[in-house]
């Protein structure tokens, strides 16, 4: 103790934090208690400016503000009341900073020039807290939201790829025509390479595949081959496309599958599928496991 003190005072003259204005509290370290409280005060404010700027979006410009913030919120002590409040003010600042920009983002892509509506998230956001008042259950919200932001990126998305799902369709159209391209009543079309004479999997059979995936314009975006690993999967717990071509494959089978966007990854943007794409994949389906 007798060390902490020594080290303690000899930096009491440097415990004036001027520079931060008024709202500073001095330093007196005058006992033990003082040099304890001042020095684990500073010890847990490590990395707190770095929290503030990069993970809270707080401009240092404004420490000021921030410290008399600070002050009032630690002399709040157990008051319920005023930690409700600053609870409030901090949820709330979460809501514009990261939940509406997030779903901004998500619904419009970097379209800036749409919003979602602050005033009704705040209603919704409200009623959901209190349960009074709601316009919809929370089974309701959960639905509705989700469907209306996959509606609502769906028409954003296609004014930015729109082509894509032009390209994609003519491409299938055109492939229909090619010898040994056939298609299944799903849209999906399939050439095959290696006739296998194993078992078909049902779409709720483990199985086991090689493949490779490519674009239109043929760069591969993915491949077990490179990998060296086949994968193993429940053959509904992929995109569509692929359920659909597997359940009429053979075990041994490999095959060429053209997969119309709809039945891939739709409006959703994938690594390096872009939305409304049209895929090809190659797929050899080693195993089955009902």
């Amino acid at each position: 103790m007798k060390k902490l003190t020594v080290v303690a005072s000899v930096a009491i003259a440097a415990a004036v934090l001027s520079s931060c204005g008024n709202s500073t509290p001095k330093a007196n370290l005058k006992t033990d208690v003082d040099s304890m409280s001042y020095a684990i005060g500073m010890a847990q404010s490590q990395g707190l400016k770095e929290y503030l700027m990069y993970r809270m979006g707080i401009d240092s410009t404004y420490a000021d503000e921030f410290i008399k913030g600070l002050n009032v919120g630690a002399n709040a002590g157990d008051d319920k009341k005023k930690a409700a409040y600053y609870a409030g003010i901090q949820i709330g600042q979460q809501i514009s900073t990261q939940m509406i920009k997030g779903l901004n983002h998500e619904a419009f892509g970097d379209d800036s020039t749409q919003t979602v509506s602050l005033k009704n998230f705040m209603a919704g956001f409200v009623s959901g807290y209190t349960g009074e008042k709601g316009l919809m259950t929370m089974e309701q919200a959960n639905n509705v939201g989700q469907v209306k932001l996959n509606e609502i990126k769906a028409r954003s998305m296609e004014k930015i790829y729109g082509p894509n799902k032009k390209k994609g369709e003519k491409f299938l159209a055109d492939n229909a025509k090619k010898p040994g391209v056939k298609t299944l009543e799903s849209g999906v079309q399939y050439k095959v390479i290696k006739e296998g004479n194993g078992e078909m999997p049902a779409d709720t059979s483990m199985v086991e595949v090689h493949y490779e995936g490519r674009t239109l314009e043929g760069k591969v975006f993915d491949s077990s081959y490179k990998r060296k690993t086949p994968l193993k999967l429940r053959a509904n717990q992929t995109i569509k496309g692929w359920t659909d071509a597997l359940v009429h494959m053979p075990v041994g089978s490999t095959w060429e599958v053209y997969i119309p966007q709809e039945l891939a990854y739709g409006a959703r943007e994938s690594g390096d599928i872009k939305p409304f794409s049209a895929l090809i994949f190659k797929i050899e389906l080693i195993s089955v496991d009902k």
